[in-house]
């Protein structure tokens, strides 16, 4: 089986697992009489640890003992770079969400107001949200990335690779509540981004760290991150309009900003000087 062949069998498995796994767990937290999670924040960390068993053992399955990869070409490196790499991720990742919500202020009228909370509240929500969201967003990158992006690219070379995954990625969002097409092209615009920053030294934890800095930008100044509302204390935001611009209910992502942040983005990880091994193409 070529390698392409495999990289469909981890993504289609995966979340066939995924499923599989999910559902056992809903099943569990039901005969104890308990919900499965705490609201969205924990319905996304238990997805995301099913995620992770399934997409976890796949990575050994086909990425370790079908493709024979090493564990630094899916995206595993040494200590020092993984937490480089995070921390890299995270600061262009949190800056480029930042600005696509800063912009709509001068251009769309975007406001930011108090809602009563106190700002210890925030802090502590936001610490909620961050552990809820850093393991999805870990999920989501080996998922997409690691072994399914290297078996493509064995297959097809690094660029289509990184395309071919980001418009995965992006189909996989389809059921987001109030998607456009607007959306959906920023969401695999998105992919292009996180797929370059996972060729980076710092690998699978680059990329996570680009995705958790991007989701922790949006759901931290109080938008919606893909269509899915987090509720904050403290401040609420309230996107500008044309929706077109600003994203709207959406959130960013549904809006030509979010367009121009990724852009930029890409343009400034494609200008890294520690792109893994010499296959690029």
């Amino acid at each position: 089986m070529g390698a392409a062949a495999w990289s469909l069998v981890y993504l289609v498995g995966g979340y066939f697992l995924t499923s599989l796994l999910l559902a056992g767990l809903t099943s569990e937290f039901s005969a104890i009489g308990l919900p499965p999670g705490g609201g969205l924040a924990g319905a996304a960390l238990v997805q995301a640890v099913s995620g992770m068993a399934a997409f976890g053992f796949l990575t050994w399955l086909i990425g370790r003992r079908a493709l024979r990869l090493s564990w630094r070409e899916l995206g595993w490196p040494e200590r020092r770079d993984a937490l480089r790499g995070f921390a890299r991720g995270f600061l262009i990742g949190f800056a480029i969400g930042a600005v696509a919500l800063a912009l709509g202020v001068p251009l769309a009228g975007s406001v930011w107001r108090l809602d009563g909370g106190t700002f210890g509240q925030y802090l502590a929500r936001s610490v909620v949200i961050w552990l809820a969201l850093l393991p999805a967003s870990f999920m989501e990158e080996l998922a997409f990335r690691g072994c399914a992006i290297v078996g493509f690219e064995r297959a097809m070379g690094r660029g289509a690779a990184i395309v071919l995954t980001a418009i995965v990625f992006g189909l996989a969002h389809g059921g987001a509540p109030g998607l456009t097409a607007l959306a959906l092209g920023n969401i695999s615009l998105a992919g292009v981004f996180l797929g370059l920053t996972f060729y980076a030294r710092g690998g699978l934890f680059s990329a996570t760290g680009a995705h958790i800095g991007w989701n922790l930008a949006l759901a931290g100044l109080a938008a919606p991150v893909s269509g899915l509302p987090f509720e904050i204390p403290w401040i609420d935001f309230i996107p500008g309009l044309p929706a077109w611009l600003t994203g709207g209910e959406f959130g960013p992502e549904g809006g030509l900003l979010a367009t121009i942040a990724l852009v930029v983005g890409i343009v400034l990880v494609a200008r890294w000087r520690d792109f893994r091994g010499a296959e690029a193409t």
